[in-house]
């Protein structure tokens, strides 16, 4: 039989508990209250007379008789001083109970921690509402005021005026927004001694053992279940040693530790603060903080509820999103973070992909890098979740889906159980009679496309998605021309034996990718060699037309490329720039501060194409407006030229699909002898005169192709002569 668990996620018998244990550390302090009070209101009965208590308008009115009794007192002493000899309060709590806890985590005096006892007293029973009226000789006024608090807890006129300072602005109990001071709206300003104590709504239920998120937190917060270790996850000998030593030092000097884990979404940052945790037996706190409010005063105010949890449950907080708080907007924000964890005694994790600026304020953080995987920990990741889903691969099908994905640990799994699930709809929809199980076992084909849905999404609103689907049988080129792609492909493909196995990597700090230009006129190929390399590589093209990224506005042109090269360093695609010679002219002779900032916008575009990694083919139709800095930047440069006869004939060949059908009169050396047009032209005469024959209910024949072609050289701007 289940048993019944609430939303804290513990046990009614638990609760029971924990209620129990509340009240057995709180009994004796309350048993001390109640002994105060007790005093208190005898004396209160000698100071208001014994009419007081039987009249139901008192407090609402002053009387002649009650005004003389006012004048007759001593200024500041305490009214209800007889309750003195019980105090302090608290001086009866074990070392162990959660009111002395927060007193160590906030480093509270002993009369801090009776002011809290006053006022926590009616969230366990309002009687002490009543009690608190009568002693305040006002049936409306039933919280404690400053003036009771005072008034019960000090011995003298002297001992009340000191211990006001327990209520200013900078004391503990205020400056850490666990004690407020409310005031009666009926009033306006009214003095300090009027004021009404109020313990925040945090601090009640730490103290009542209602350990659930703050109303505050709930939104962007969540408590973690550290489980794995730091051996169990994909991260490097040197974080694996460091980290734990940093974590106990701290713990056995009782020294604040003040991380920052910098790295790439998905890298594993999360795993490894779990993990720490772990390792410090504490629970984990885990904050987004591209969730929290953005109001100021909100944020301020969730910020505050946020250090309250980690410090009263001595957790490790965890706060990712911390980039968000970079924007100039939230400027305050930051630096108002940055000034509480300063503050703030225990074990805090930033996490973001930007670097950590140590600008930004003088809070000792301890950056911790987290470098991309490289293939070989890529490749024993990925086994090691192949086999928790029962899954195998070829050694080189491994080999080839870690060498050339650069994926995250997330991505990674993620990768694996998107393959199976591919797998087993593939295997269900193509299952036969006999075999209604079918194979379920995942292809490398459907590990790439997999591995592809994890990081495509990235680019998608910057950029055209182009799945690719030509094969090297659809390209007609010249035999060199061919062969630089299959190097290029080639290189694509080694390169993580190359730069990681071989050592070239340590002697490139830029330059790590392959970057291809790709140059000729309109139609001769580019674009579909493009999407060759692609499907050789499993990867998918994404087009960004740079004559739209261009703008005459002053550094949009660069806001423009840097989203799209940052979006691009988390996405497994191959980067396809057309129109590039509407950026990457011939940089100018400066003559005016328009040139120059042109100049500028090319040099930014060659330093983001160093720093990229990935693979980046730029498209022009101008080759001679490259200059030789950015030609030198190219690690292949591909010319494709004008076709001539016996090119145009192969791919009139090659534009029909197998199923177009053709006449027996259709002269392929005709039409490459007298269509002297690009391949991108051939392709669109014969899917014209594919329509023209299909409206006429023919196969597709010569008159149907010559009717296209004369269209064709129609469109663009010339006239042709039809074969006779």
């Amino acid at each position: 039989m289940a048993r019944e668990v609430n939303a804290t996620g513990r046990t009614p018998v638990n609760e029971l508990n924990a209620a129990n244990s509340v009240l057995n550390d709180l009994q004796p302090a309350l048993q001390r209250l109640d002994t105060m009070l007790q005093a208190a209101v005898a004396a209160a009965r000698l100071a208001y007379g014994p009419e007081a208590a039987a009249d139901p308008y008192r407090g609402l009115y002053t009387g002649l008789g009650e005004v003389e009794k006012l004048l007759a007192r001593q200024p500041g002493i305490p009214v209800l001083q007889n309750a003195a000899p019980e105090l302090p309060l608290s001086e009866s709590l074990g070392e162990q109970c959660r009111l002395k806890r927060l007193a160590r985590a906030f480093q509270l005096s002993l009369f801090d921690l009776d002011l809290i006892l006053v006022a926590l007293a009616p969230e366990l029973d309002l009687r002490y509402e009543r009690l608190y009226a009568y002693l305040q000789d006002d049936v409306t006024r039933r919280r404690p005021s400053a003036d009771l608090a005072f008034n019960l807890l000090c011995t003298s006129a002297e001992d009340k005026l000191a211990r006001r300072r327990h209520l200013a602005a900078t004391a503990p109990l205020t400056r850490h927004g666990l004690l407020s001071l409310l005031v009666d709206p009926q009033q306006v300003r009214p003095p300090l001694l009027a004021q009404y104590l109020k313990l925040d709504g945090q601090i009640i239920s730490y103290l009542l053992a209602e350990d659930t998120l703050d109303a505050r937190l709930t939104s962007f917060c969540q408590w973690a279940e550290p489980a794995a270790t730091l051996a169990e996850l994909p991260v490097g000998a040197e974080l694996q040693q460091a980290l734990p030593g940093l974590a106990m030092q701290a713990r056995e000097r009782r020294r604040s530790l003040r991380l920052h884990f910098q790295g790439p979404r998905g890298i594993g940052k999360r795993r490894v603060a779990e993990a720490l945790a772990h390792l410090l037996e504490a629970p984990l706190l885990v904050a987004d903080l591209a969730r929290a409010p953005a109001a100021v005063e909100e944020f301020e105010a969730a910020l505050t509820a946020l250090l309250h949890a980690a410090l009263l449950q001595e957790a490790v907080l965890y706060c990712t999103g911390i980039d968000v708080l970079l924007d100039e907007r939230r400027i305050r924000e930051h630096h108002e973070l940055l000034a509480r964890i300063e503050r703030h005694q225990g074990m805090v994790i930033l996490a973001g992909s930007q670097a950590w600026r140590r600008a930004d304020a003088n809070l000792a953080m301890q950056v911790v890098p987290f470098p991309a995987l490289d293939s070989c920990e890529r490749q024993t990741y990925l086994q090691r979740c192949l086999a928790a889903s029962g899954v195998a691969l070829a050694a080189a099908e491994l080999d080839a889906l870690a060498g050339r994905l650069q994926l995250t640990p997330e991505q990674i799994s993620g990768t694996v159980a998107d393959a199976v699930n591919l797998a087993l709809w593939r295997a269900t929809r193509t299952a036969t009679g006999s075999d209604k199980a079918g194979n379920s076992q995942p292809t490398l084909a459907e590990f790439f496309t997999a591995a592809r849905g994890q990081s495509d999404h990235h680019l998608r609103d910057l950029a055209r998605k182009i799945t690719p689907r030509y094969t090297w049988d659809d390209l007609v080129l010249p035999a060199d021309e061919l062969a630089q792609l299959h190097e290029i492909c080639q290189q694509a493909k080694q390169r993580h034996i190359v730069y990681e196995q071989w050592g070239f990597g340590r002697k490139l700090a830029l330059g790590k990718g392959l970057n291809v230009l790709f140059s000729g006129p309109p139609g001769t190929g580019k674009t579909m060699a493009g999407d060759v390399i692609a499907n050789e590589l499993s990867l998918t093209l994404y087009k960004i037309d740079l004559s739209q990224v261009v703008s005459k506005y002053i550094g949009e042109t660069e806001k423009n490329l840097e989203r799209i090269f940052t979006a691009a360093q988390n996405t497994n695609a191959i980067l396809f720039f057309d129109e590039a010679d509407a950026l990457f002219g011939k940089r100018s002779e400066v003559r005016d501060a328009h040139d120059r900032y042109a100049n500028i916008e090319v040099g930014y575009l060659l330093q983001k194409m160093e720093e990229y990694e990935g693979v980046a083919i730029l498209a022009t139709n101008l080759r001679a407006h490259m200059d030789d800095a950015f030609v030198r930047r190219m690690h292949a440069i591909v010319e494709f030229q004008f076709p001539d006869e016996m090119l145009r004939r192969r791919i009139w060949e090659v534009v029909f699909p197998r199923e177009a059908p053709l006449a027996e009169d259709v002269d392929f050396a005709v039409l490459a002898r007298e269509v002297k047009l690009a391949g991108g032209n051939i392709r669109n005469i014969a899917l014209t005169a594919a329509f023209y024959a299909a409206d006429a209910g023919e196969t597709i024949g010569m008159s149907h192709l010559l009717r296209a072609a004369r269209r064709e050289h129609q469109k663009i701007g010339r006239t042709w002569n039809d074969v006779k």
